[in-house]
């Protein structure tokens, strides 16, 4: 995971924080989540926490004794950390791929572990649209060799989607793509 970002940034866990929460910026994290997540000491990830608040890259707010952060929008390298963020996930090639070849797409979102920032090495992407199987599989197999992550796929029909979206409201979720695209 770190093999992007290791040669600029010497803090394995800076690298984690930045990947956590720029990969999806509507995510929080708090210290002890953070600690737990990552398996490293309270001071280490203390300190970079309060390295990346202070360079204006974090912001940060209090949930009763919490102290939550989140990625900060107004900075002016937060849509590239974002890119950076999906790129060390392997997220960008997978959209890229994944919209150009299956046929119709109306959506492509990420649900649970990487929706939540966290690189579990198990990707959980739906799929809503008019979906090849028999392409999405070759392509599935083909990507996953090249992120070095597995990745499992629900195909919906827009139909099943609407039938599940009170579901998915109770789970992590990241829009990747939204849109039509006709596979002339």
């Amino acid at each position: 995971m770190n093999s992007l970002l290791s040669g600029l940034v010497s803090s394995k866990a800076r690298i984690r924080l930045l990947v956590r929460l720029f990969s999806n910026p509507d995510t929080t994290g708090y210290l002890r989540g953070l600690t737990e997540e990552f398996g490293l000491s309270s001071n280490a990830v203390r300190e970079e926490l309060n390295r990346l608040s202070k360079a204006k890259l974090l912001t940060k707010s209090r949930n009763g004794r919490e102290v939550h952060y989140r990625a900060n929008p107004q900075h002016p390298l937060f849509g590239e950390l974002i890119s950076i963020a999906q790129k060390v996930l392997g997220i960008d090639r997978i959209v890229e791929n994944i919209v150009r070849r299956v046929g119709r797409l109306d959506m492509a979102m990420l649900v649970d572990d990487y929706a939540r920032g966290q690189d579990s090495g198990i990707i959980d992407l739906i799929l809503v649209g008019q979906i090849d199987q028999t392409n999405l599989l070759d392509l599935v197999a083909k990507t996953e060799r090249y992120i070095k992550r597995k990745i499992r796929t629900l195909v919906l029909t827009p139909d099943e989607y609407q039938d599940l979206q009170e579901g998915l409201k109770e789970r992590p979720t990241l829009v990747l793509w939204t849109g039509q695209t006709d596979k002339n």
